[in-house]
C-alpha cells in the first residue's frame, strides 16, 4: 500500500501567515504540520509516501524532508500545477501507485488514530474505499457529514449540507482500492471548477463498498487562524501529557 499527503494550495485563509510558505509549513507546537502526516504514514507501516505540493514551495519541503529516512520512509514529490480539488491532487498519484491501494491524508490534518490496524485490515480487502469521520454535533454541516449504519457502512454522504443526516463530519483521511483513478476520470467539475472528494467517495458509495472509521478527535488546522491556534494549543497540551 503507498501513501499521498496533500500539501497543496493556496491558504488565502491564513494570510498574510501565508505569503511566503505553504500552510502545512507552519508550526504545530513544536514541529512542522507536514511532520503530523508523515509521522502517521511511518506508524501506519506505509514504507512509500507522495508528498503534493504548489510550485511555489515544492522546493521548501524537498528541503526539509529530503528522503524521508529520518522517518523511516522513502519520501517522493508531485506538483500540482494549479487548485483544481482533492480529486485532482489524488489522481497525481496514479504512477506512484502503481496499481497498489492508497492511503491519502490531507497535510492539514491533525489527529490522534493509529491507523496500522485499520490499514492492515484494508490491505486484505479485494476492493472498496475506507473514509474517516469524527462526530461534531454542532458543526458538522461545515463539512461533508456521513450517515452510516450500525456495521460501518456509509449510506450517504452530503457536502455541507443544510439539514445533515448525521452529526458525522467527514475528515481527510481516506483508503482507496486501485480503481480510484477509473472513477476520477469520470468526475466532472463542481461548481466551484473542482474534482470534489465527495463526488468520488460517492462512486463507492453507490456500489456499498464505502465504510466509516470514526476518530476521536480531529482538527482541521489549515481552515482558519482560529482552528490553527487551536491545534497547537491541543497538541501541546497532549504532548506535555504523553498522549502525543
Amino acid at each position: 500500500m503507498k501513501g499521498l499527503i496533500l500539501a497543496g494550495g493556496l491558504a488565502t485563509r491564513l494570510r498574510p501567515l501565508t505569503w511566503v510558505t505553504n500552510k502545512h509549513l507552519l508550526p504545530i507546537y513544536n514541529k512542522p504540520m507536514i511532520y503530523y502526516g508523515i509521522e502517521t504514514m511511518a506508524k501506519a507501516g506505509i514504507k512509500e509516501v507522495l508528498i503534493s505540493s504548489s510550485p511555489d514551495h515544492a522546493g521548501d519541503f524537498a528541503n526539509l524532508l529530503k528522503d524521508g529516512s529520518d522517518f523511516g520512509i522513502c519520501l517522493y514529490y508531485a506538483v500540482q500545477q494549479k487548485p483544481g480539488g482533492i480529486s485532482n491532487a489524488i489522481a497525481l498519484a496514479e504512477e506512484f501507485a502503481r496499481g497498489e491501494k492508497l492511503l491519502v491524508l490531507l497535510g492539514d490534518n491533525i489527529f490522534n488514530a493509529n491507523l496500522n490496524p485499520v490499514v492492515e485490515k484494508f490491505e486484505k480487502q479485494d476492493r472498496g474505499a475506507l473514509i474517516y469521520g469524527v462526530k461534531m454535533p454542532t458543526e458538522s454541516g461545515q463539512y461533508g457529514v456521513i450517515e452510516i449504519d450500525k456495521s460501518g457502512k456509509v449510506l450517504s454522504i452530503e457536502e455541507k449540507p443544510a439539514r445533515p443526516k448525521s452529526n458525522i463530519a467527514q475528515t481527510g483521511i481516506y483508503m482507496y482500492d486501485n480503481r480510484v483513478f477509473d472513477f476520477i476520470r469520470q468526475l466532472k467539475p463542481s461548481s466551484r471548477g473542482e474534482l470534489e472528494v465527495t463526488d468520488l467517495n460517492n462512486f463507492y458509495v453507490k456500489e456499498g463498498t464505502l465504510t466509516c472509521e470514526i476518530l476521536d478527535w480531529w482538527i482541521d488546522a489549515g481552515t482558519s487562524y482560529d482552528e490553527l491556534l487551536h491545534a497547537n494549543n491541543l497538541v501541546a497540551e497532549k504532548v506535555k501529557s504523553g498522549e502525543l
